[in-house]
């Protein structure tokens, strides 16, 4: 299944390159709120928010009350979890509030997890595992943690309903998501597995499906490359 990408940068859709660089802008909501009205799936990621940078809770609302989203970006806590479930969304994406360091160890945050999902329901919370050079990001993928995905996506199996894995090292680039990671990844867990970062053909989707692997797409649906 292909899941087209909503990202929100100071009120307005855009596209980076690794999470750094502005690529694409736009600011005709209306034209790609009616192209994704057909997906069963849409995802939103308030970049500004992840970024602690600020937020686009309103836009964020207004399009979860129109497509069916899972909303990513700055969930940290359980209120905030419930505040963007109670305003239409369909699942949450919590990524950096999972994970943390100390001397140098990565620790998964299970206790946290695991309140989560005696809160809003295990199957309403995704678990954003973003990962570059095979260690997991964090804070708008702005720090490091001493994890691997392999690591944390059994940990968390309890906890949540789906796993989203980004590859950011291919992120916006168009190259091409490295198809291995999935296979190596999807025998991890008995959840939904969505990858990301680097989609650009149909063929690529079709091999990720027959794996059980759904994807994100964004650059690919912007530059036209992906019909929707």
């Amino acid at each position: 299944m292909l899941i087209p990408s909503i990202d929100l940068l100071g009120g307005q859709i855009v596209q980076l390159v690794q999470g750094e660089k502005l690529r694409l802008a736009f600011d005709d909501f209306e034209y790609w709120i009616e192209k994704f009205s057909k997906y069963p799936l849409v995802q939103l990621i308030d970049l500004d928010a992840a970024m602690r940078q600020g937020e686009n809770t309103a836009l964020v609302e207004q399009i979860s009350k129109r497509l069916p989203v899972q909303v990513g970006g700055g969930i940290g806590t359980v209120e905030r979890a419930r505040s963007v479930l109670a305003a239409g969304a369909r699942r949450v994406i919590v990524g950096s509030s999972l994970f943390s360091e100390q001397d140098g160890v990565g620790r998964v945050n299970t206790g946290f997890a695991a309140e989560l999902a005696k809160a809003v329901g295990a199957e309403q919370v995704v678990a954003g595992i973003d990962a570059r050079g095979g260690q997991i990001a964090i804070k708008g993928w702005r720090a490091q943690v001493a994890l691997t995905p392999a690591e944390a996506i059994p940990a968390l199996e309890a906890h949540v309903g789906a796993f989203l894995y980004t590859h950011i090292d291919g992120e916006g680039l168009l190259k091409g998501f490295p198809i291995e990671i999935a296979r190596q990844l999807k025998p991890l867990t008995a959840r939904q597995l969505i990858v990301a970062g680097g989609i650009r053909a149909q063929e690529e989707i079709d091999a990720l499906a027959g794996l059980g692997v759904d994807c994100v797409a964004g650059m690919a649906v912007y530059t036209s490359l992906l019909a929707v």
